[in-house]
C-alpha cells in the first residue's frame, strides 16, 4: 500500500493591520503560513503525491524521493541528498528547475525544523535562470531536524508546493543562526551588514546597519521580548542605514525585525529580516516617544538613545539632520525643555552644518526629569515668544544630589565661559563680601550696557540672545540686561535669579525681567535696565542711577509686579 504524501499550499499574503506609535504607519506582519495539510488519504485527493513509498527499514542511505511535482517543473537536486543524511556543521542544498518560466515566484522556500524542539527557521533561496543554491546552518546546534524543500507554485502566486522532505542529523554543537530574509526582503535587495549573525549576545544596546535598493527612502526597526514591543522609522541615506537600537526590555531574548516601506501602500512596512538578540544586562529602559515632526525635519538624535537611565548633572543632546529634509538649512537650533515637579526650564541647543551637540543641566536637583526635544517654528511672524513643536520625549534620572539652580548656567545665561568668568574676577577683584560684588556687578552693567530702542519697538527678539551677545553689542533690552548679570553674578558664585513680570508708571505696565540675587542669606533685588537710565520718546537717556540696587521692597512694587523666577 502506498502513502501518498499531501500537496503542501502555503498562503502567504495574510494581512493584519497594526498601528505604529504616534503616527499613521502600518505594519504588516509577518504572520505563520497557513498549511493545508492532510494526512488521511481517505479524507483527500492530492494533487501531487510521492512517487514511491516510504520503507521504515534500511533507510539511512536511500536517495530522497521527490514528489510528482518535480515531473510538473522538471526539478531536481545537483547533488545526491538522501532521505536521512549525516552532516558537520553546515549542508548545501542545491538544484535545477529546468520549466522556472512556469512558476509564479522565484524563491525556493526551505524549512527547518527541529525535531528535539519543535522550533523552526526558514530560508528562501533565489532561482536564476532556473537554478538555486542555499548552505543551510543548523539554529539549534547538535540534533536530528527535518528540511522540507517547496517550490512556487505553478498555479498562483504566493502559494507553494512541496518539493521534497527529508532529515539532517547535526554533529555539530554549535549553534548558528543565519541572517535570513523575506521574500520581501530580497525584492527590495535588503542586506544587513550588522550584526554578522542571525543571533547574537549584547548588553543594553545593539547596532543595526545595512543597506537596501537606493530608492528606498526609509526602514522601520521593531524590537519584541514576550509582550513588549516599539517600533521606530529610521532614513536610508544613498542606500544605506545604521541605528543604535537599545535592548528596552531587559536581560533575555528580543526579537528584532527589519521592515521595509510597502511599494503600493503609503505608510505601511513589510517584514524583510529577523534577528535574535540575548540581552546580558538586567538594566530595564525606557524608549524615547518619538513624534511626528521627528521625522518630516530629517532628525537622528544620537544621544539620548533611551529614557529611564541616570544622568549626573549633564545631559548630553547629540545628532545630526538630513540636509535635504524640507526647511533643513533653516533649522538653526533646538528647544529643551526640562521639567521637574512644578519646576521647568528651557536650553538651547544650536545646529550647526546640521550636526548639534551640547549638554544642558538639569538644575533642579536630583530626581526624575521629564525632558522634551522641540524645533522651532519656522520663520515666526512673532518674535516676541517662542513657538515650538515637540519631535520626542523621555525621562531620565538626575543623581547629582546638589540643587544648583541658581548657580549653574541656563539658557542666555553662560556663566561658565571663561569670557564672562574672566570679567566677573576683573569687576569684583577690589571687593571682598558678596554685597559688594553684586553692586560692582550692577554698576558695571548699568552703566555699560544702552537700551535697544528699536529691538524693544519691534520686538526684534532672538533664539541667540544671551549674555555673551549682549556683552559684544553693548546693547540690549531689559532681558539682555538681566542675561549678562545673572551671568556675572553666578560667575562669582553668587546665586541669582531672572525674574520674569511686569513694570511701569501708574496703571499702564509692560514685560519687564530683572534679578533676584542672595546676598549674606537673603534675596536682594536689583534692575539693571532701570539703573541704565530712562526713554525719552524713540531715545534712550542713559542716566545711572544705584536707586533699583536692593531698594525698600515696598517702593519696588510700586512699579514692578513679580511673576516668577524663569532661569
Amino acid at each position: 500500500m502506498k502513502n501518498w504524501r499531501p500537496l503542501i499550499v502555503i498562503l502567504l499574503s495574510l494581512f493584519f493591520l497594526v498601528t505604529a506609535c504616534n503616527n499613521e504607519t502600518i505594519v504588516i506582519p509577518k504572520e505563520p503560513k497557513k498549511v493545508e495539510s492532510i494526512h488521511n488519504k481517505k479524507e483527500s485527493i492530492n494533487k501531487y503525491t510521492s512517487l514511491s513509498e516510504k520503507k521504515n527499514s534500511d533507510i539511512e542511505r536511500k536517495t530522497v524521493q521527490l514528489t510528482s511535482y518535480a515531473d510538473v517543473v522538471d526539478a531536481s537536486f545537483s547533488e545526491q541528498i538522501y532521505e536521512s543524511n549525516e552532516v558537520e556543521k553546515e549542508f548545501t542544498i542545491s538544484g535545477i528547475v529546468k520549466k522556472y518560466d512556469l512558476l509564479k515566484g522565484k524563491y525556493v522556500w526551505i524549512k527547518l525544523k527541529s525535531l528535539d524542539t519543535d522550533e523552526t527557521f526558514e530560508y528562501y533561496s533565489p532561482i536564476k535562470e532556473g537554478k538555486f543554491s542555499q548552505k543551510i546552518h543548523f539554529f539549534n546546534g547538535s540534533g536530528e531536524y527535518s528540511v522540507q524543500v517547496l517550490l512556487p507554485s505553478v498555479d498562483q502566486e504566493n502559494y507553494y508546493s512541496e518539493l521534497a522532505l527529508f532529515e539532517v542529523k547535526n554533529n555539530n554543537p554549535d549553534k548558528i543562526r543565519d541572517i535570513t530574509y523575506t521574500t520581501y526582503g530580497l525584492d527590495a535587495g535588503l542586506h544587513i551588514n550588522e550584526p554578522l549573525s542571525g543571533f547574537v549576545e549584547e548588553s543594553e544596546l545593539i547596532k543595526i546597519s545595512g543597506n537596501v535598493a537606493e530608492t528606498t527612502s526609509t526602514v522601520m526597526l521593531q524590537i519584541e521580548k514576550d509582550t513588549d514591543s516599539w517600533q521606530h522609522i529610521i532614513p536610508v541615506t544613498n542606500g544605506n542605514f545604521s541605528f543604535e537600537l537599545p535592548l528596552f526590555f531587559g536581560e533575555g531574548i528580543h526579537n528584532i525585525h527589519v521592515l521595509l516601506p510597502d511599494k503600493d501602500l503609503e505608510n505601511r512596512y513589510q517584514y524583510g529580516s529577523t534577528i535574535k538578540v540575548r540581552n546580558s544586562s538586567t538594566k530595564n529602559v525606557t524608549p524615547i516617544e518619538y513624534h511626528r515632526g521627528y521625522e518630516e525635519k530629517g532628525i537622528t538624535l544620537e544621544s539620548p538613545k533611551y529614557g529611564g537611565n541616570e544622568i549626573n548633572l549633564l545631559l548630553p543632546i547629540k545628532g545630526y539632520i538630513d540636509s535635504s529634509a524640507v526647511n533643513a538649512e533653516k533649522l538653526t537650533h533646538l528647544y529643551i525643555k526640562t521639567k521637574k515637579g512644578q519646576y521647568e526650564a528651557l536650553d538651547i541647543v544650536p545646529i550647526h552644518q546640521f550636526r548639534f551637540d551640547e549638554s544642558i543641566y538639569l538644575r533642579f536637583g536630583p530626581g526624575e526629569y521629564e525632558v522634551t526635544i522641540n524645533v522651532p517654528e519656522i520663520n515666526p511672524e512673532n518674535k516676541s515668544y517662542f513657538s515650538f513643536s515637540s519631535i520626542a520625549a523621555l525621562k531620565v534620572t538626575n543623581i547629582a544630589k546638589a540643587d544648583k539652580r541658581d548657580l549653574l548656567p541656563s539658557r542666555g545665561i553662560q556663566s561658565d565661559a571663561p569670557q564672562i568668568i574672566s570679567l566677573a574676577n576683573e569687576i569684583t577683584k577690589n571687593f571682598n563680601s558678596d554685597k559688594q560684588k553684586a553692586k560692582a556687578i550692577y554698576d558695571y552693567v548699568a552703566k555699560n550696557i544702552s537700551y535697544d530702542v528699536s529691538k524693544y519697538q519691534n520686538s526684534a527678539f532672538e533664539w541667540d540672545d544671551n549674555a555673551l551677545k549682549t556683552l559684544s553689542t553693548r546693547k540690549g533690552v531689559c532681558q539682555d540686561y538681566v542675561y549678562l548679570a545673572t551671568a556675572l553674578l553666578r560667575a562669582s558664585n553668587i546665586e541669582a535669579r531672572f525674574i520674569a513680570g511686569e513694570a511701569g508708571i501708574g496703571a499702564a505696565k509692560e514685560n519687564h525681567a530683572w534679578i533676584e540675587a542672595k546676598v549674606d542669606g537673603n534675596w536682594l533685588i536689583m534692575d539693571p535696565t532701570w539703573g541704565s537710565g530712562y526713554l525719552q520718546g524713540d531715545r534712550f537717556v542713559a542716566k545711572y542711577t544705584d536707586k533699583y540696587f536692593d531698594p525698600e521692597e515696598a517702593e519696588f512694587n510700586k512699579t514692578h509686579i513679580r511673576d516668577k523666577a524663569e532661569y
